[in-house]
């Protein structure tokens, strides 16, 4: 595991140049053992080669953007490069125009000297768990891929960039959990932030009430570095703490349900570790996440703004759509006026309510998802679809309607599959975050943090 940090070290003493780490990733995507070409639906592999000479030129004049210039990046393919069409892994938006500018988060990247690599696969339009799209090649999951398992979703081929060192961090967008569920499922650090501390302009939406726009990359501290440019916000070392001093909720309610075996397993393994260090866990029973599935009868937020942003592509394209992602965003017709405004009203109430009940705790603690990546041949009956759809998104999904922030970690072995662990805030609770999952991190994954 490469961490951003040591890469950045390795840059300033002249170890690695800018070139070699751009070299490095192509040769992986190109690698047939790997999924570089299903990971990634367009490479700017000439663009990148440029950036990263010119980088390693003004390194040798003792200037560089940022500490982490010519570090290799990957960006979601719903998100505006300067020059391309912005496809959102459909067709249906193909015949729109270049995008004239760098969306906010592509920008403040390459303004810190991060090389873009290349735009990745994704579940059409973010609308799925799962990361299935029937309109390019899906990656598999790093996990016994011989099976063939999913990637996750909707970030699915952002993951896969960085889990199979095409990449060293990426950007995706999570609405219900979609950077944090490939995360948990190809054993890297998922995060998803405060909705409104990164600019989502230039992202193409889902849902304008529940987007929000993170990191997935190999350490807790890489992600708070990417998160941090992205927000535009100065970059400051993670305070150290004890897990000893760690007051942490764990949900009784929804979160534990139907885990299989394997994660039911490293849940308690690591609930032991954590108490062994001397942490309070408080199980507790949590209202608000059994009034979210009646809130969302009717499609709740996605399916009410996604409805709005497509109309008027569904009457001339509705054909080009995947009609597994179309059968969701037509149940925003199922809504009416008063319907959405019911829904805003009791989504403030409920975040309310949450913040009360989680004041007494630094914070809240479960399996990111409850089950291991499953084969993507359980798919193929859309009821079962439809079904373990639900169950991917069902645990990351409750942070995004009660306005948090949330990352996942991974607690699992070299030799085990992959298990995600999500530690979640109340908004505005990001840089604490950070703080107590890095903690977590040292204590459940100590091979894996840094020096």
């Amino acid at each position: 595991m490469t961490t951003l940090s040591q890469l950045a070290v390795a840059l300033d003493e002249g170890r690695i140049s800018s070139r070699s780490l751009v070299e490095a990733c192509l040769a992986r995507i190109d690698d047939p053992s790997l999924e570089g070409h299903k990971a990634y639906v367009k490479l700017y592999a000439d663009e990148a080669r440029a950036c990263a000479d010119a980088i390693d030129v003004m390194r040798a004049k003792n200037y560089s953007p940022s500490p982490f210039a010519g570090i290799p990046i990957s960006v979601k393919d719903l998100f505006d490069v300067k020059g391309d069409v912005t496809l959102a892994g459909s067709r249906v938006l193909a015949h729109m125009d270049a995008a004239h500018n760098d969306a906010d988060v592509v920008a403040h990247l390459r303004h810190a000297g991060f090389i873009i690599m290349g735009r990745t696969h994704m579940t059409e339009f973010a609308f799925s768990g799962v990361g299935l799209n029937p309109h390019f090649d899906t990656p598999h999951s790093i996990w016994d891929r011989q099976a063939k398992r999913i990637p996750g979703g909707s970030s699915s081929g952002a993951a896969i960039s960085v889990a199979d060192g095409m990449a060293f961090g990426a950007i995706g967008t999570d609405t219900g959990g979609s950077c944090r569920i490939p995360a948990a499922l190809n054993g890297l650090v998922g995060y998803k932030p405060t909705a409104q501390r990164i600019s989502r302009r230039g992202a193409f939406p889902l849902s304008t009430s529940l987007d929000s726009i993170g990191p997935l990359a190999n350490s807790v501290e890489c992600c708070a570095i990417l998160d941090a440019f992205m927000a535009h916000d100065n970059i400051r070392p993670l305070r150290d703490i004890s897990l000893s001093h760690a007051r942490i909720a764990v949900p009784k309610t929804i979160v534990l349900n139907d885990m299989d075996d394997h994660v039911a397993h490293l849940f308690e393994r690591c609930l032991k570790i954590m108490r062994d260090t001397g942490a309070r866990i408080d199980e507790i029973d949590v209202a608000e996440y059994s009034a979210i599935g009646p809130l969302n009868s009717k499609g709740g937020f996605a399916a009410a703004e996604s409805y709005y942003i497509h109309h008027t592509l569904i009457d001339r394209f509705s054909a080009l759509y995947d009609p597994r992602v179309i059968s969701r965003i037509l149940r925003g017709r199922e809504q009416s006026a008063v319907d959405y405004i019911e829904l805003c009203t009791q989504r403030q109430s409920l975040i309310k309510s949450y913040h009360k009940r989680m004041r007494d705790y630094d914070f809240c603690l479960y399996p990111t998802v409850p089950i291991i990546a499953p084969p993507q041949s359980a798919f193929v009956d859309d009821n079962d679809y439809a079904r373990l759809n639900l169950l991917l998104l069902r645990n990351p999904a409750l942070i995004n309607v009660l306005d948090g922030c949330a990352i996942s970690v991974p607690v699992h072995r070299a030799d085990e599959a992959p298990v995600g662990l999500m530690l979640s805030k109340c908004s505005g609770g990001d840089e604490d975050l950070f703080v107590w999952a890095r903690a977590l991190e040292r204590v459940l994954m100590p091979a894996n943090h840094e020096a």
